[in-house]
């Protein structure tokens, strides 16, 4: 499955900011193993259903622990039998468009 995801803290830091806190969301996804991009939008990961959900629930609890509250936004592509993915659909939708 593939799993994009996005997660605001509340409170902003003294700056207004929230970058360290998505960060730390951030570390935890790529200290997982698991395949994962990060755009200016959302982080996408790829993997098997429980240790998918459990690092997304990871990164949630990362920015918990600076935020009294925490928004979590995710979509999944949930497709069994498929790895890979995260990339491979981008390269069919670019080779539709070099045709």
């Amino acid at each position: 499955m593939i799993v994009a995801f996005s997660i605001s803290p509340s409170a902003a830091d003294d700056t207004g900011g929230v970058s360290e806190a998505v960060a730390a969301a951030v570390r935890i996804v790529r200290e997982s193993g698991l395949p994962n991009e990060t755009n200016a939008m959302f982080t996408n990961i790829e993997g098997e259903w429980d240790e998918v959900m459990a690092v997304v629930k990871g990164a949630v609890d990362a920015v918990a622990a600076v935020s009294p509250r925490v928004g979590l936004v995710l979509k999944a592509d949930i497709r069994p039998g498929f790895e890979g993915e995260m990339t491979a659909k981008v390269e069919r939708v670019e080779r539709a468009l070099g045709e």
